[in-house]
């Protein structure tokens, strides 16, 4: 199911964190929205999840408006701060929120199993989050958004603060889950992870500065750093002022 938007613009006061955009995600690849801290990430993937609504513009799974609560669970969304409950074990959690997704009971358990092992968390299960380091509750929050078996999944910065060893692990996952048929989109500040996706859309100052395969974003530098093409809109901008 391919995502679009089409001229979608947000804005918080006065100031204009999204403009006009103009994307298409195509199903069954992994998609990288790459960019600066405060360029705008995280403001359109809560779009796309609907849990923000745009001033303007649409965004359509297939031909299907949204938000709407008929494909609701077809998106799983991995929010950047860590959407866990403290006073529960890792366990806990995710029974919580396997119970809320209404998986059945055997199906959970073996799911719980899967994601507590992707995410290395089978040995601390039982402890409380609270005890979580800040790296461990975000793979908890890694855990609970794998667990329910949905279509797309929509990850907010899911490596930040983890290990390269786990960072590794987890971009294998991705990976496998997509050989599967998922389509994930994926934000990150790590410019790197670029390598690791089908297509990359640049996101800077609510802006997109290029959208295309990543061989062909690549092919626009002259050393392979995608820094190159941030700097270069930057050079831009301040010649056009």
């Amino acid at each position: 199911m391919d995502i679009r938007l089409k001229q979608v613009s947000k804005s918080f006061g006065k100031e204009r964190v999204l403009n006009n955009i103009n994307l298409t995600f195509p199903k069954g690849e992994i998609l990288c929205l790459i960019g600066p801290s405060g360029a705008g990430k995280t403001t359109l993937l809560r779009i796309i999840t609907g849990a923000l609504k745009a001033d303007e513009g649409e965004v359509r799974l297939d031909d299907i408006l949204l938000p709407d609560p008929a494909v609701r669970r077809r998106i799983a969304f991995m929010p950047q701060n860590d959407a866990v409950y403290l006073d529960l074990s890792g366990l806990e959690n995710l029974l919580f929120y396997g119970r809320m997704y209404r998986i059945r009971e055997k199906e959970l358990k073996e799911r719980i199993h899967d994601v507590l092992a992707v995410t290395g968390l089978t040995k601390d299960a039982k402890k409380l989050a609270a005890r979580y380091s800040g790296g461990m509750k975000k793979r908890l929050s890694l855990a609970i958004t794998l667990l329910n078996d949905a279509d797309t999944l929509i990850l907010d910065e899911p490596t930040a603060g983890i290990d390269p060893l786990l960072r590794k692990t987890i971009w294998e996952e991705f990976h496998r889950l997509n050989a599967a048929g998922k389509t994930l989109i994926v934000s990150t500040h790590v410019m790197d992870e670029i390598r690791l996706c089908d297509k990359a859309a640049l996101l800077y100052r609510g802006g997109i500065v290029a959208y295309d395969s990543v061989p062909a974003l690549l092919a626009q530098t002259t050393d392979g750093d995608i820094e190159e093409i941030f700097l270069k809109s930057q050079k831009s901008e301040t010649e056009a002022v």
